[in-house]
């Protein structure tokens, strides 16, 4: 009878190590998984670092490039590669979240997109302008010789200016946002977070285009394949033009930008597709985004 007393401490005690031992197991897996996804985070925050990183030495070489080619845009060039540069440093010098660096970097990478597509449109001018007066200094001597060849000549060279004095639209690009009750807006790719759409694009340099009002019409069609906005229609010649809205600026042969912005709600996932029109219904520009 006396052995029973000390069968029940023993159990008890047995018992208290089990739970112990199963308490410690329990702990070592939990650290061992913490670790795992701190590493892991570890990795993915240098890797992406290193990428932008790649990225801006990238497009400041490509800056150093486009200084040398003097096509006007020196000073732009110029600020644009010091912002790329003190940014580059803070990236390198940053050894943790690099949220606070991501909307100064995307917002470069824009400026920069539309510098250089100006930078390319200024360079194709100038070729086509040396080339035409060139042609054109050709053709006024061979006047005085062949009246008949210089009104073909003329005529071809009038559908030429006609050709060249089209205005060329640039960087189409819409982003999603979050408009706050405060006016604040955040960036999202999320459909259902979204509650504004906001378009840009580029109205090029162009000095041998008319100076005056330019009006465009831009199509926003998601994913059900619905026209977004205020889905008026016009006449087009023999067909019609369903919009979600127009822009007018006033063109004086200088660069323009151009930014809008469509309000909704219940925004569906998938592709949307985005279009820019002309009084006549030339379709000038377009692109695609997507929202999850």
């Amino acid at each position: 009878m006396e052995n029973k007393p000390n069968n029940s401490k023993l159990k008890a005690v047995f018992l208290v190590l089990i739970l112990l031992l199963i308490a410690s197991v329990g702990y070592i897996v939990k650290l061992s998984s913490d670790i795992s996804g701190l590493k892991k985070e570890k990795t993915e925050v240098l890797t992406e670092k290193d990428s932008i990183a790649n990225d801006l030495e990238a497009r400041i070489a490509e800056l150093d490039v486009m200084s040398k080619e003097k096509n006007g845009l020196e000073d732009e060039i110029k600020d644009q590669k010091a912002e790329m540069e003190k940014l580059l440093e803070q990236v390198k010098k940053s050894e943790g979240d690099l949220s606070r660096y991501k909307n100064e970097y995307f917002r470069l990478k824009r400026e920069m997109d539309n510098l250089v597509a100006e930078n390319k449109l200024l360079k194709e001018q100038n070729v086509a302008l040396t080339s035409s007066l060139d042609s054109t200094q050709t053709e006024l001597n061979a006047s005085k010789k062949y009246s008949d060849t210089l009104l073909m000549q003329n005529e071809g060279l009038a559908q030429t200016v006609e050709k060249g004095s089209k205005l060329a639209v640039l960087n189409l690009n819409v982003l999603a946002v979050k408009e706050k009750s405060s006016g604040k807006q955040v960036e999202t790719d999320k459909a259902s977070r979204a509650n504004k759409l906001k378009v840009s694009f580029l109205i090029a340099e162009n000095q041998i285009a008319k100076s005056e009002d330019k009006t465009y019409y831009v199509q926003i069609i998601d994913s059900k394949n619905n026209i977004l906005g205020e889905k008026q229609t016009i006449p087009v010649g023999d067909k019609t033009l369903t919009y979600s809205f127009t822009t007018t600026v006033k063109y004086e042969n200088k660069t323009v930008q151009v930014n809008e912005e469509v309000s909704g709600e219940d925004f569906q996932a998938g592709t949307y597709f985005v279009n820019v029109f002309t009084a006549s219904g030339e379709n000038v520009s377009k692109t695609s985004f997507n929202l999850r």
